[in-house]
């Protein structure tokens, strides 16, 4: 199984790459985000998820390590393929997957193309919990194991002010990774409500 190959990008289109290696091209699926940011004739390394099937080998593509891992996390769903993680990918970044999973907000995961309301209320019950593999980026917020009470009244709080449940999961962590889950929900909430319009 190819794990990862590093090459010339050769060509992209809508949603592949031709990916130069040594004289071999190798077609790449990948998300658009991906394809968006690369250019003609740079070296590029991707970590490739294989996929062997009756009729076809396919390479999906990701630049980074915690991609590939909301990547594989995805096709453990039912009704969730390789080109539908990449359309879900495409919309959200890998910690923005888990946070919309931890918030159970199904509203952003529906906005990738290929994803139904009853999908997306899958993904997010199926990977509940699921996504500590997962690696946030450099300084987005710590997921907040779900259950707990303090975040589960801080986020209604934000809810009722009108905040969209993914944009409360990551006020609300962001407050909690300051303040410590010891803190008092009124500060909370205050600390929250400060770094949502920072």
């Amino acid at each position: 199984m190819i794990a990862r190959l590093k090459g010339l990008v050769d060509s992209v289109s809508a949603d592949a790459l031709v990916l130069d290696v040594n004289g071999v091209g190798y077609l790449v699926q990948a998300s658009s985000r991906t394809l968006a940011a690369l250019n003609i004739g740079q070296t590029v390394v991707m970590h490739i998820e294989t996929q062997v099937r009756e009729d076809a080998i396919t390479l999906f593509g990701c630049v980074t390590e915690t991609e590939r891992a909301a990547f594989r996390a995805l096709i453990t769903v039912q009704g969730v393929g390789g080109r539908v993680a990449l359309n879900i990918l495409s919309v959200l970044t890998p910690d923005q997957v888990a946070h919309a999973v931890a918030a159970g907000d199904a509203a952003s995961l529906a906005r990738a193309n290929g994803v139904g309301p009853k999908l997306a209320a899958r993904i997010t019950n199926e990977l509940k919990g699921k996504l500590g593999g997962v690696a946030l980026s450099a300084g987005a917020p710590i997921a907040v194991q779900a259950g707990n009470r303090l975040l589960e009244d801080a986020m209604a709080a934000l809810a009722a002010l009108g905040f969209r449940p993914m944009d409360a999961s990551r006020a609300v962590s962001d407050a909690l990774a300051e303040l410590g889950e010891t803190a008092a929900l009124n500060d909370v909430v205050r600390v929250a409500l400060k770094k949502s319009v920072q």
